[in-house]
């Protein structure tokens, strides 16, 4: 694929979910590109889900909200497709909310096109079901550390799996997804440090 803005997108197919030329070329041809500003929300709960979206730059964060308080559980960083899953396959409403922490260049396409597009390259089950797997394998890890590790725990592995979320997302942010106070995590990275 010669596109520039297709090369993050050609590069993740062909690693994580191979398909044929000829339906790669196909399905590049349905992406639009769209920009969104800092602050901005992309999903928002009781939604359902419309389109595929590809990350390709920018950082987005991802929470879960009620009327008192949200709590982030992911952070997009890095070109891949931050699209809830969930409700995208199952065409039922969100839990998840996705605000822009920077301004943020997106590749969409609409759910209709893409699903007729497995269809007739058959290999819309082999992506969904791969796609569901890594999803599904990453919740229950997440739910595994929150659960049996300490605040400390986490945030050491933050600094091994994940140190650009820790340059470049506010700490109040990283407090929230580790469950716990602003200034629970200032001591935590004074200790650590």
């Amino acid at each position: 694929m010669d596109n520039p803005d297709f090369k993050e997108l050609s590069l993740f197919f062909e690693t994580e979910y191979p398909l044929n030329k000829d339906g790669l070329k196909e399905l590049f041809s349905l992406f639009k590109m769209k920009q969104f500003i800092k602050g901005e929300l992309i999903l928002s709960a009781e939604q359902e889900e419309k389109e595929l979206r590809f990350l390709k730059r920018g950082i987005v964060r991802e929470y879960y909200a009620n009327s008192e308080k949200e709590t982030n559980i992911n952070f997009y960083t890095e070109p891949l497709f931050i699209t809830d899953l969930v409700s995208f396959n199952n065409d039922v409403s969100t839990k998840k909310y996705q605000e822009c922490l920077t301004k943020v260049e997106l590749l969409s396409v609409e759910k209709k096109e893409f699903r007729t597009l497995l269809e007739k390259y058959q290999c819309g089950k082999s992506f969904i079901d791969l796609s569901f797997q890594k999803l599904l394998k990453h919740k229950e890890l997440l739910e595994y550390n929150r659960v049996t590790k300490t605040a400390d725990e986490l945030y050491k592995e933050l600094l091994i799996y994940k140190p650009n979320w820790l340059e470049k997302i506010p700490q109040y942010h990283i407090a929230s997804y580790l469950n716990i106070t602003p200034e629970t995590l200032s001591r935590i990275r004074k200790r650590i440090s």
